[in-house]
């Protein structure tokens, strides 16, 4: 049977005091304690044990940690430990047989108990350590978030990228301290902004309400055009709902996008599922400036851009689960190296507008299979006094699944 050595024991505000029996029997038998300053903090003065606080990166500290097994080590997290926080770290480098993990309260469940909300009906997300842009992409009319605070200047922040979206109007509430006897929550809308002495330890909930003349954006594939900073090249919002629909993203799934131009199939990719990653590729200087600005506006700044053409910066890169391939298909040996990344049961999705690209495709699809689709748009527009239909340039699209 294999020995438990670590332990993660979630605390609050209220300090040890507030820890269950088997969880302080747990602090008081460890020969090494880890946490935050705030959390060494709430050990006994005359506490001789080693007490290591959290090196920057963090990556440094789960090193060391692990070079401890077999000692009984007692980390001390804030709340829930999985929730956001550290366990979810170390579960992914120790295994669960070797560890103890006691959670307090989060601070989802803590702030909804505050505001009578459902946890089930709420988006939550963190800005600790992450680009506050990643809240754009969970901004839609009555929507409820639950937002761990970075810290102090985090609501203002908060309230700024709201009201420049258009939902001035809603309501923000920001929890100081919660469990502790400093606990204090402050109201406001998020025009009016956030006063500026809080607390560094808060959350942030808020209930997201839209300007009158506001068209919110939606989460499924098929964005309006002009919710991109483009040159032209970009997949236009049909094709592109459709193209995003072969391609099938799956929470957790990487996706490749070469010749990425502005970078709309990776970002609506990402905006599937908080879990999906994708990786963008595009030689063109100006693209890539578009790709990083779309890509925060639409909240997935952790989009990975990739300058360079296709396909040798292709090489190294982490093993995808899908591959599009929006332009460059005539490229010598883009195909083999797209092929050979590939796993089994990964698909590669390609569209083309031109004559030369369909027949690279049909090269392709001689080797490996695979099938067509033509896809033909037309669209209403006015011709003198009466609309007639103008039609854009069809897309041929290829769809091959590796066996």
């Amino acid at each position: 049977m294999t020995q438990k050595w670590l332990s993660i024991i979630g605390i609050g505000e209220d300090g040890l005091q507030g820890l269950s029996a088997i969880a302080r029997s747990l602090v008081e038998q460890a020969e090494v304690i880890m946490g935050g300053d705030r959390h060494l903090a709430m050990l006994r003065a005359n506490d001789s044990r080693l007490q290591i606080a959290w090196k920057s990166p963090f990556s440094h500290s789960v090193e060391e940690i692990i070079q401890r097994r077999g000692q009984h080590v007692c980390i001390l997290a804030s709340g829930d430990p999985l929730c956001y926080g550290v366990g979810d770290t170390l579960t992914q480098r120790i295994p669960i047989s070797e560890m103890t993990i006691i959670p307090a309260p989060s601070t989802f469940s803590l702030a909804c108990a505050r505001l009578g909300w459902s946890l089930s009906a709420v988006e939550t997300l963190s800005l600790c350590g992450r680009p506050a842009s990643v809240l754009q992409s969970y901004i839609y009319p009555g929507a409820r978030l639950l937002i761990l605070s970075a810290g102090k200047d985090t609501p203002q922040l908060v309230a700024e990228i709201l009201t420049k979206r258009g939902f001035g109007d809603s309501e923000m509430t920001v929890l100081e301290r919660m469990g502790g006897v400093q606990e204090r929550i402050i109201v406001s809308k998020a025009a009016a902004g956030m006063e500026t002495q809080i607390a560094a330890l808060n959350a942030i909930a808020v209930h997201c309400i839209a300007d009158a003349a506001i068209t919110p954006l939606s989460r499924l594939p098929g964005l309006p055009d002009d919710a991109y900073n483009h040159d032209g090249q970009l997949t236009k919002r049909e094709v592109r709902a459709m193209t995003l629909s072969t391609l099938a993203p799956t929470p957790g799934e990487l996706l490749w996008d070469v010749g990425a131009g502005c970078g709309s199939i990776s970002i609506e990719w990402m905006r599937t599922h908080p879990r999906c990653r994708a990786i963008a590729i595009e030689q063109n200087t100006t693209r890539l400036h578009y790709i990083a600005d779309n890509a925060a506006a639409l909240g997935v700044p952790n989009l990975q851009i990739i300058a360079g053409q296709a396909p040798t910066a292709l090489k190294n890169l982490p093993t995808p689960n899908a591959i599009f391939i929006g332009g460059g298909v005539t490229a010598h040996e883009l195909f083999d190296i797209c092929w050979s990344a590939l796993p089994i049961g990964g698909r590669i999705v390609a569209n083309v507008v031109t004559i030369e690209g369909e027949q690279t495709l049909f090269k392709w699809y001689e080797k490996v299979g695979g099938n067509f689709t033509r896809i033909a748009i037309q669209k209403a527009e006015p011709i003198g006094k009466f609309l007639g239909w103008r039609a854009l340039a069809p897309v041929t699209q290829w769809i091959v699944v590796k066996k």
